[in-house]
């Protein structure tokens, strides 16, 4: 078992090698090539032509998706535990776990406490190359942790706390008793139009809309730190 989860953290690890190559456009035909002689498998991912209908990625690049996800987690799936350890490592500074979480059950739509395939590559094909709509409804869902439709104060500040967490020393302004709060209370003037102490859908997507600075923490910044960060330790050939 141990083994399993060994590997298939291997495997989170190379399939977001592809894709932050994926997304600089560093992924060449060669380059391509010699990555799946190393990594393939005799598996084909289903209804590949129906994903590549739901996402904003190729076929191409699907595959490549697909046999590192699958070659080292035979599986198919990825836990929350597993989840939790790759995210960790782009955060060393702080303590990743709550967001990792929260994150976590923004991809596990089925909720059933494992991330498939399909699940991930929806997710990151919204973050990654969705629309300004679909990105603020993915994140808006991530917020809404309870998922009954709406962003309270209690989820918005569980949210600033994790946030807070994960970017340990770095975070700026250095975290005080008041700071999250403060947070919280500028998104709720702005966000929430009739003051009923909640944030719907719409509430959310237009304030976001008009207003020129985001309030809210966009899950793309993650992603884009992730490539940084991996960059930096080496993990994708320049």
């Amino acid at each position: 078992m141990a083994g399993c989860t060994s590997r298939c953290r291997q495997g989170v690890l190379k399939l977001i090698q592809s894709l932050q190559r994926l997304i600089s456009g560093g992924l060449t035909k060669d380059k391509t090539d010699d990555e799946l002689e190393m990594t393939m498998v005799c598996h084909r991912p289903e209804g590949l032509d129906q994903l590549e209908a739901q996402t904003n990625f190729s076929k191409q690049e699907l595959q490549i998706l697909y046999r590192g996800f699958k070659n080292e987690c035979p599986s198919g799936v990825v836990n929350e535990e597993t989840f939790k350890h790759i995210y960790a490592q782009f955060f060393p500074h702080g303590d990743a776990s709550m967001y990792a979480h929260y994150l976590f059950n923004a991809f596990d739509t089925t909720n059933n406490g494992s991330i498939k395939f399909k699940d991930f590559v929806m997710g990151l094909s919204i973050l990654l190359r969705g629309t300004l709509r679909e990105k603020l409804e993915w994140t808006f869902h991530l917020y809404d942790i309870n998922r009954d439709g709406y962003i309270n104060r209690e989820e918005m500040t569980e949210i600033v706390r994790a946030i807070y967490d994960m970017m340990g020393k770095y975070t700026y302004p250095a975290l005080k008793g008041d700071v999250p709060q403060q947070h919280v209370d500028a998104f709720f003037q702005k966000m929430d139009k009739n003051k009923d102490g909640v944030v719907t859908l719409e509430e959310f997507i237009i304030a976001c809309q008009q207003v020129s600075v985001f309030l809210v923490f966009n899950v793309e910044k993650d992603i884009k730190y992730m490539k940084n960060c991996t960059k930096e330790r080496h993990f994708v050939p320049d």
